[in-house]
């Protein structure tokens, strides 16, 4: 009895292109945010675990009312995949949030934004997939942008400020560097339980873990979680529910209608959006050497997207 061929994907809604652009603009104010609440003095802890909490907390009727049945009957490898994806998503905003004290938002954007080159890397290591010739191109393109970004150039600079300038750019960049690593993860775990379990109930086990997870940490160094300026709450809860709700929801919806790398290189326009609104609301215009060495970079996301993409059709294609 010959099998009747299956698609990769369900049919793509119109609702679904409409989401990518909702998804793209929301994640796009998530460092203006995170710049704001630095700027109220709110530490990197209380940034990362509170847009995690309040994106849980405006989840939880939803989950616990609509889809008790799909969270009763996780399974044991289920929970675990959400407890390394929630570990992984704290990491990433706590690391992420800390870069913003060091470089500009286009570096921190870009970085963070590498997220399909070290989803094929991940798929080499634990799923035994080869690379092809476009994705190998894509990483050493990005190689070649990052190595951009850290060169030591004076531009007429005195040489300790020049070293100061370089120590904080590497400094940030190796923060973002640990945020696009741990949200790879994440992306990962997302593509295989999306396939089983719907997003509200997905995003609000993960944010609820990641949230437990910040607080934990928030706890154990003593960051102190009161005291600060209205304003300051008031940001923290905007990100909660537009750039986490809004934005890191919709990416995870968009799993169920597309692949991983694709959504990931949707994710290629948020530094476009940062850095314009950085531009716009800080007049945060990133010198030279950091917009070329983030264009390549961006370059070389795009290319081993599209490569990571061919992949999946063509392993599709010879599945059927």
């Amino acid at each position: 009895m010959t099998k009747k061929p299956q698609s990769a994907a369900p049919d793509k809604p119109i609702t679904a292109y409409f989401v990518i652009v909702l998804a793209i603009a929301a994640t796009s104010s998530a460092a203006i945010f995170i710049l704001y609440a630095l700027q109220e003095s709110m530490p990197p802890l209380i940034i990362a675990g509170g847009r995690l909490l309040v994106a849980t907390v405006a989840l939880t009727p939803i989950a616990l009312q609509r889809y008790r049945r799909h969270l009763k009957a996780l399974s044991g490898q289920d929970r675990f995949l959400i407890a390394v994806s929630g570990i992984c998503l704290a990491i990433h905003f706590t690391a992420w949030v800390s870069s913003l004290q060091f470089t500009t938002v286009l570096v921190s954007v870009v970085i963070v934004s590498t997220g399909p080159i070290w989803v094929a890397i991940m798929e080499v290591i634990f799923l035994r997939i080869r690379l092809s010739g476009l994705v190998v191109a894509g990483l050493l393109v990005a190689l070649a942008g990052g190595v951009i970004i850290g060169l030591p150039l004076n531009g007429g600079a005195s040489a300790s400020q020049s070293a100061t300038d370089l120590s904080d750019t590497l400094t940030g960049a190796a923060l973002a560097l640990i945020g696009a690593i741990t949200v790879s993860v994440y992306m990962l775990i997302g593509r295989v339980l999306r396939a089983r379990l719907p997003v509200i109930p997905y995003v609000w086990l993960v944010y609820g873990v990641a949230s437990i997870c910040a607080l934990a940490v928030i706890a154990a160094t003593s960051t102190p979680v009161l005291g600060f300026r209205p304003q300051g709450y008031l940001i923290v809860l905007a990100m909660g529910l537009i750039p986490q709700l809004l934005g890191h929801s919709s990416l995870n919806y968009l799993l169920e209608y597309f692949p991983a790398a694709l959504v990931s290189m949707f994710t290629q326009l948020e530094p476009v959006g940062s850095a314009i609104l950085a531009l716009l609301l800080f007049g945060q215009l990133p010198p030279a050497q950091q917009i070329a060495g983030s264009v390549v970079i961006v370059m070389g996301v795009i290319l081993a997207s599209h490569g990571e993409i061919r992949g999946s059709e063509k392993a599709g294609a010879h599945a059927h």
